[in-house]
């Protein structure tokens, strides 16, 4: 599967029920009524009572099971999975290829409760990624139960990340990042590690020609407690994603799109086969860094009287009201000079800068709206 076919088939195929970042299983249900139900199971129920979906797709040998929405406010991949389902069920020739070699079993949100609450964690204010040994979440509990029960050949473990990464110490965006985690505290390079990181770095290559050095790489401190690492320590090629953020794009349509093709290719890497061999150049993937505000205003003087300009870093914090989710701009960093990069830059030029309703410029506060000369300026995406 080359880009050229992965871009000409998304938009024939992109869900259009799913959009942004809030998605929840109350959405889903409306995608998985218009799938054949032979696809379709209950694994189990969260900790609130609610379904927790699988689907079957293929005949294949290989097994690959695969997963999203563990942190429930991570729905980039969710959304991806159901524009590849559409895939699936259109008949395309390449994907009938990867379902003639492979049967995947697919968890599209392991965590609904924190789905639905816009929240990292479950209902009992669980990490599920740090729940690995302890298994105290039925969530946790039905991920390894399935994981026995299939007992797969490879792992996709799908996640989001903050627009704060960087693809290394540079001003390029971390758009999609990935990790081979580690499966012992030496790091040890297993025959399993190199077979994540072959299919990675064969997933990268194709990723560079749309997003060239903007990919990054997760630093590979081993944590058992982390699904990936266990799952690894296993003997299973376990592949992390993260969907990360890409300019303008706060609503993560266009990442939808590079983690559909990412996703894609890494199932077509192991359908057509690949050579061990290709790990090495995973180590080409630059190492994610934090490099990243959302707004940096600079050049900035907070009072008639400053003598000193200063830069103001902004972060936004992501809240949900009621079904929409709200990006509210908190300012994070003030200093004469800020070394990290705005998503999104506003140089006042030595000019004044006031919030509007008399706020205070100072660390954590909401700056949503500000007077820069005067002029009326939202910090808003």
């Amino acid at each position: 599967m080359d880009l050229e076919f992965m871009n000409s088939v998304f938009l024939s195929v992109k869900t259009s029920e799913l959009h942004g970042r809030y998605i929840t299983n109350s959405h889903i249900e409306k995608c998985l009524e218009k799938l054949p139900k032979s696809h379709i199971s209950v694994l189990g129920y969260s900790v609130e009572e609610r379904p927790i979906y699988s689907l079957k797709f293929g005949h294949g040998s290989i097994k690959i099971l695969l997963w999203s929405q563990m942190h429930g406010n991570e729905s980039t991949s969710t959304k991806a999975l159901f524009d590849i389902f559409n895939l699936f069920d259109s008949k395309n020739e390449e994907a009938n290829y990867i379902l003639d070699r492979c049967t995947l079993v697919v968890i599209p949100i392991l965590n609904p409760d924190g789905a639905q609450k816009y929240t990292r964690l479950n209902a009992n204010l669980v990490d599920l990624n740090r729940d690995a040994q302890d298994l105290s979440q039925p969530e946790s509990q039905i991920l390894r139960q399935i994981y026995d029960d299939f007992q797969p050949d490879y792992c996709f473990n799908l996640h989001g990340q903050r627009t704060i990464f960087s693809a290394g110490l540079t001003n390029n965006i971390a758009t999609l990042s990935f990790l081979s985690p580690s499966q012992d505290k030496e790091r040890s390079q297993t025959s399993n590690r190199k077979a994540a990181m072959a299919i990675i770095a064969k997933v990268n290559d194709l990723l560079q020609t749309e997003l060239p050095d903007s990919t990054g790489r997760y630093d590979d401190s081993f944590n058992l407690n982390c699904v990936g690492d266990t799952f690894q320590s296993f003997g299973v090629p376990t592949l992390l994603y993260e969907a990360g953020h890409y300019a303008n794009d706060y609503d993560r349509e266009e990442v939808r799109r590079f983690m559909f093709t990412a996703i894609l290719k890494g199932l077509s890497v192991i359908a057509k086969g690949f050579e061990l061999e290709d790990y090495k150049d995973y180590f080409g993937i630059p190492e994610n860094d934090k490099c990243f505000y959302d707004v940096i205003i600079r050049n900035v003087k907070r009072s008639p009287s400053d003598l000193e300009l200063v830069d103001i870093g902004v972060q936004y914090n992501e809240v949900l009201k009621g079904e929409n989710l709200d990006f509210i701009p908190k300012i994070k960093e003030i200093s004469k000079q800020i070394s990290k990069f705005g998503h999104k830059e506003i140089d006042a030029k030595g000019m004044l800068l006031e919030p509007v309703e008399n706020l205070m410029l100072t660390i954590d506060s909401e700056i949503v709206f500000a007077l820069l000369n005067n002029e009326r300026i939202s910090l808003k995406p």
